[in-house]
């Protein structure tokens, strides 16, 4: 069933339809003083803490809990499952996300189709780091001789995406 057919769907646009465009931010703070602490959670990381606030998105308690409706509907929680364990579950191409394997920095194990790739993840990893540091210092001579000064980046999605973030906010 398409997206759009799901019961859980259609109860969110039913929803919406019925009060979703006369939400305002300003009320859902004014009705709830906790409104804040109720939609945002903090995540602690070696690296430093993480916000996800959700405090300022048009939801509410009935809404939230029909989300996650249709996400259990939808059947995220077993896909997220499935690309934990290494199932395929890129349809069109038949294979693995690497996704967690990519963001996962323990080196602990992750199998795909009964093999460890977290060795070669660590090593594209590793490859990628020179790559970038060797741009970056100018060691890494263009085709006239000349050090590399600029990046066309082509990607889609969460590749392109996450690039302009990173550029934007001078993390690289």
């Amino acid at each position: 069933m398409s997206l759009t057919q799901d019961p859980a769907f259609k109860t969110l646009q039913d929803l919406f339809e019925q009060h979703g465009k006369k939400l305002k931010l300003a009320d859902l703070f004014a009705q709830d003083p906790n409104r804040f602490n109720k939609y945002s959670k903090s995540l602690s990381t070696p690296d430093g803490d993480l916000l996800f606030d959700f405090s300022k998105n048009l939801i509410d308690e009935q809404i939230l809990e029909n989300l996650l409706n249709l996400a259990r509907s939808r059947k995220v929680e077993e896909f997220r499952a499935a690309m934990f364990s290494g199932k395929h579950i890129n349809f069109t191409e038949d294979r693995a996300v690497l996704h967690v394997a990519l963001r996962d920095r323990s080196s602990k194990s992750f199998t795909v189709d009964g093999q460890n790739v977290t060795n070669d993840v660590n090593n594209v990893l590793a490859h990628m780091k020179q790559f970038t540091e060797a741009v970056i210092s100018g060691s890494w001579k263009g085709y006239t001789g000349e050090k590399i000064t600029d990046v066309v980046n082509i990607g889609i999605g969460g590749s392109d995406l996450v690039s302009i973030y990173f550029g934007h906010f001078n993390i690289c």
